[in-house]
Order: structure tokens, then C-alpha cells, then sequence
């Protein structure tokens, strides 16, 4: 299984591009996959470079609804006349940060047309590829919902982020988590694996949304990533470069940066 991070905060290779934001392509055995579409169509121009055919995807994920991660969802649907687009139900929740400023992502019902399945429950969608609908809050000093919104009929109300979902991925007796910004805490998504699945953590690759995070925040998550021993851990995004460093200073797991054009072979 490759897995390749399209577009993303940082970039070190020639002829790519970076954005605030986050699209993954997974390509099984079977099915050829994407998780996340950045804040605009850039990641299509990457994809070309690296050989990646936007046309031949079969399937679509999103994560949340912020801009960072859906907003190269319509040219993607454009490049793309096949693939379903998966997502949880509130994805089109009108979302702000604050009061003022739109984070959200528009429905077009003429683009999404019947290509959009509401997921309800945790469905598999390869071989051992599963999306986790459900991230239950066991610790919640580990949630990233300060200062971010949604309207509800005219009132804001602050977001807690009911339709955030991450992918499990099965293989050689470990689950492997791939996540988005962990609003609801990446010490609740592994958990939310870990129960079901009841196996040892593999990779944990994407966003723990540590950049802003308070000290004791840090530490609970540190030292939870500390007894899970997860093999490895690719961190991007809104980690936050600074919190990288830090973590690579505080665990002993193998820690490394999953930037623009980086592949991986699970």
C-alpha cells in the first residue's frame, strides 16, 4: 500500500507546491483513494507531477468541513467523473472562525449531484481500509474547539466538530491511523481505534492540531502517545513545526514530518 501526502503546509521537492492544508492519496491493492482535498485545486497540479492520475480515483474522503481540507473538493469533482465522495452529515455546516470570518465549505448540489454518501457507520471501503465515523471524547482536555464555530439558525454556537472522521487501516496484525487536524483529540481518535480493533498501533500519519495548544495539553497528549508505543508517527500540518521538534525531543517512537511529495510504503 502507497501512501502519498499531494499537498500540504511545507514542500522541499522542485515542481511542487504547498498550501495551508492537507490532501493524502492511498492506493491498495484494489482502490485507489483520496483523504482530503487542501484549501484549493493545487494538489491537482502535484499529483500530475508525480504521476498520479486525479481521474482514476475511485473514492473520496473527507475529514471536516474546514476550507483547509475540502476546498479542492469541486475541482477535484470537475478532474474527476467517477469517484463517490464520502463524508459524515454536518459536512456543509456553516462554519466560522469566530463570528465573522467563513471557514466552511459551500454545498453545489450540481457538482455533488448523487456522488455524496453520508456515513453513518465505520465502512470499510477496500480490503481492511475503514472509515471511523465515530470519535468519542474519553479525554476531554485533548478537544481543539476554541475561538471555531457553527451557525445554528441565526445563533453561533462553538463547533465541536460532529462529522470529524479518520481512516483505520489493518494490516499485519496492527491498525495504522490516518487523521486530519484531530479536532476531537488524536488521544481520542487512537483510542476510538484502539477499542474497536483491539490491536497494537502501527502509523499514526496527519494533523494532531497541537500548534496552539496549551502546556498541559501537550503533555497529557505526549505522554499518551507515550504508552501507546505506536511504531511510528507522521506528523504535518497543524502539529506545528514547533511541536514537532518538541515531540521528537520527548518520544522515543520514530517521529518524522510527512511534508508535500513524501511517500510511504505501509
Amino acid at each position: 500500500m502507497k501512501i502519498v501526502t499531494l499537498i500540504e503546509n511545507l514542500v522541499y521537492k522542485k515542481e511542487l507546491y504547498a498550501e495551508h492544508g492537507l490532501a493524502i492519496y492511498i492506493e491498495t491493492k484494489s482502490k485507489k483513494i483520496l483523504f482530503d482535498t487542501g484549501q484549493s485545486g493545487m494538489f491537482l497540479q502535484n499529483a500530475k507531477t508525480l504521476g498520479i492520475r486525479i481521474e482514476d480515483i475511485d473514492l473520496l474522503i473527507l475529514s471536516h468541513g474546514h476550507y483547509d481540507r475540502t476546498g479542492g473538493l469541486y475541482p477535484f469533482l470537475e478532474a474527476n467523473s467517477k469517484a463517490k465522495v464520502y463524508a459524515k452529515k454536518y459536512l456543509f455546516a456553516p462554519k466560522f472562525s469566530g463570528r465573522s470570518r467563513f471557514i466552511g465549505t459551500l454545498f453545489n448540489p450540481e457538482l455533488l449531484n448523487d456522488r455524496l454518501i453520508c456515513v453513518e457507520e465505520i465502512t470499510e471501503i477496500a480490503e481492511d481500509v475503514f472509515i471511523m465515523p465515530d470519535i468519542a471524547i474519553v479525554n476531554s482536555n485533548d478537544t481543539h474547539f476554541k475561538g471555531l464555530n457553527i451557525n445554528v439558525d441565526g445563533k453561533f454556537i462553538q463547533d465541536e466538530f460532529d462529522e470529524e472522521l479518520f481512516l483505520a487501516i489493518k494490516k499485519d496484525e496492527k491498525i495504522n491511523i490516518v487523521t486530519a487536524c484531530s479536532h476531537r483529540g488524536i488521544t481520542n481518535i487512537c483510542t476510538a481505534a484502539t477499542n474497536h480493533f483491539r490491536l497494537p498501533v502501527g502509523l499514526i500519519l496527519g494533523g494532531f492540531h497541537l500548534k496552539d495548544c496549551t502546556n498541559k495539553q501537550y503533555i497529557q497528549i505526549s505522554d499518551y502517545l507515550r504508552i501507546l508505543k505506536p511504531e511510528s508517527i507522521g506528523a504535518c500540518h497543524c502539529t506545528g513545526v514547533e511541536k514537532y521538534a518538541r515531540m521528537s525531543a520527548d518520544l522515543k517512537t520514530h517521529l518524522f514530518y510527512h511534508r508535500t511529495g513524501d511517500v510511504l510504503i505501509l
